[in-house]
């Protein structure tokens, strides 16, 4: 994660307040969000909702399934995994699954049937690294709005993060468990959430939000605003390590995300910094393990990778600067490796120094290694966004995804953007909020699906462009987008 702030954005996180978490405080963010979000839902919603016969005035935002079979017939499938594309079947869905793969023109009777001929059927996009709460909050509305306002600019980017073909996020820091709440009660629209909670920080960590005169901590001092909004927690010491990973994991997290070094653009936790002290280290995983999950680690040195891994990590993330021993480390851990392009290029996290400018080219050039490395050496490897307090890089959400085109053939981009990110998504084990298969097209599979008019093995670009090629948007067997219309057999 990349943060840019000074010690007088830190000083107003204390405007997010600890009234921010009654009960009252989130009912009324609920019922505005839901009214905000009817009149904000824009066209493709109007043709979701006529799919399953519901009108636009609602009290529940979401469309609602279908009462009966839906039928996709005629396009050729990318099932998530085959370096093919599957011809001659139809795809039928039946609540939120997919129900079965039938020969084209089978009479599935009383199904709604959309026409896909000429289209290409493929699950829905996973971003393994993504903030729902902040990903398009600007900074400077970041560090002075109410929590409140925050809130429900996540939920209006959580519809438009769906509306992009993201039909799951591994949420990787932030307070999301209320806005995952909303989104599987159907109440605002957005992709499933795997929540990670608070990002636990040392003092003077990555999380560590604080300014120099909130210092120091004493007995007598309170929560600082972050940590009372569930953005961060600060923990040192093995005791608070194991209080705040439970406190998580009682909240709902399906993994954890811990600190173990600086950031690019920091003010006071150096990027070559290690954080987090073995024994810290262990017991967060040792914690986690015991409720079934895993840890995954901010850390962008092969240093702070090595020490993440001795202490059984699962997940980096980032790991940029990692030299190749460190990388045949994580090869051999059977750890995965969770990269972003971060290429410094026209979508890249801003950056307000020229200190930190040059950091992010270190990082750039580093992505570009990290990418070949991991292949060399068969690394696990996944992929996400890790957009954060940029808007405008939220909707190239996409176009990130397609950058990586650049090391992979089409259909290996493809993967790690749908099954390659599910199968790590899948460490959650007992702890994942979705009990079944995702990423994949197959009988049993949760019907998140995209319908996209040109073949994205053959042009890439096709997923950077959702509102020109997706044509279907399908998630839980939901449609959230239609412009091909359905009939009934």
């Amino acid at each position: 994660m990349v943060n840019t702030y000074d010690d007088e954005s830190r000083s107003s996180w204390h405007r997010f307040g600890c009234g921010c978490q009654n009960a009252l405080t989130h009912n009324i963010c609920r019922r505005i969000s839901e009214t905000v979000s009817r009149h904000s839902a824009g066209h493709d919603f109007e043709s979701g909702f006529a799919a399953g016969g519901h009108s636009m005035a609602d009290p529940v935002f979401s469309p609602a399934a279908a009462a009966g079979p839906v039928v996709l017939r005629g396009a050729r499938i990318f099932d998530g995994t085959s370096s093919i594309l599957h011809e001659g079947h139809d795809l039928v869905v039946n609540g939120n699954r997919v129900e079965d793969l039938v020969p084209t023109g089978q009479d599935v009777g009383g199904a709604q049937v959309i026409d896909c001929v000429g289209h290409v059927i493929m699950p829905g996009l996973i971003d393994a690294h993504w903030h729902s709460i902040l990903a398009a909050v600007p900074l400077s509305v970041a560090m002075t709005a109410d929590i409140t306002y925050i809130y429900l600019l996540a939920a209006q980017e959580a519809e438009r993060t769906i509306l992009r073909g993201f039909t799951t996020v591994r949420d990787v820091g932030g307070p999301s468990f209320s806005l995952k709440r909303a989104i599987d009660e159907n109440r605002v629209a957005g992709p499933r959430i795997f929540p990670s909670g608070a990002m636990i920080s040392q003092t003077s960590g990555h999380g560590d939000f604080r300014s120099r005169s909130e210092l120091p901590r004493t007995a007598l001092c309170s929560l600082s605003a972050a940590e009372v909004a569930g953005i961060s927690s600060i923990a040192d010491g093995v005791p608070e390590m194991l209080r705040r990973v439970r406190e998580q994991l009682m909240l709902g997290a399906s993994q954890i995300k811990i600190m173990a070094g600086g950031g690019v653009s920091s003010m006071f936790d150096p990027l070559d910094s290690i954080q987090y002290t073995e024994e810290e280290m262990r017991a967060a995983v040792n914690a986690a393990s015991d409720w079934g999950t895993y840890v995954c680690a901010h850390v962008y040195t092969s240093a702070g990778i090595r020490r993440a891994l001795s202490c059984g990590v699962k997940s980096i993330e980032h790991g940029q600067l990692a030299d190749e021993e460190t990388v045949r480390r994580i090869a051999d851990a059977g750890a995965w490796w969770s990269l972003q392009p971060f290429l410094a290029d026209e979508d890249a996290n801003p950056k307000a120094t020229e200190a930190q400018r040059l950091q992010q080219k270190a990082i750039a050039e580093g992505t570009v290694r990290a990418f070949e490395l991991g292949q060399k050496h068969n690394v696990n490897m996944a992929w996400g966004t890790d957009v954060l307090f940029n808007p405008p890089g939220a909707l190239t959400q996409g176009r990130q995804l397609s950058k990586l085109s650049r090391w992979f053939e089409n259909v290996d981009v493809l993967r790690l953007g749908t099954s390659r990110n599910a199968e790590l998504l899948s460490l959650s084990g007992l702890r994942s909020p979705y009990p079944g298969a995702l990423g994949m097209i197959q009988p049993g599979a949760f019907a998140d699906l995209l319908v996209i008019e040109g073949n994205p093995l053959e042009d890439i670009s096709l997923i950077s462009e959702p509102q020109r090629s997706m044509r279907i948007i399908m998630k839980d067997g939901r449609i959230y987008k239609n412009t091909l219309g359905l009939r009934v057999q």
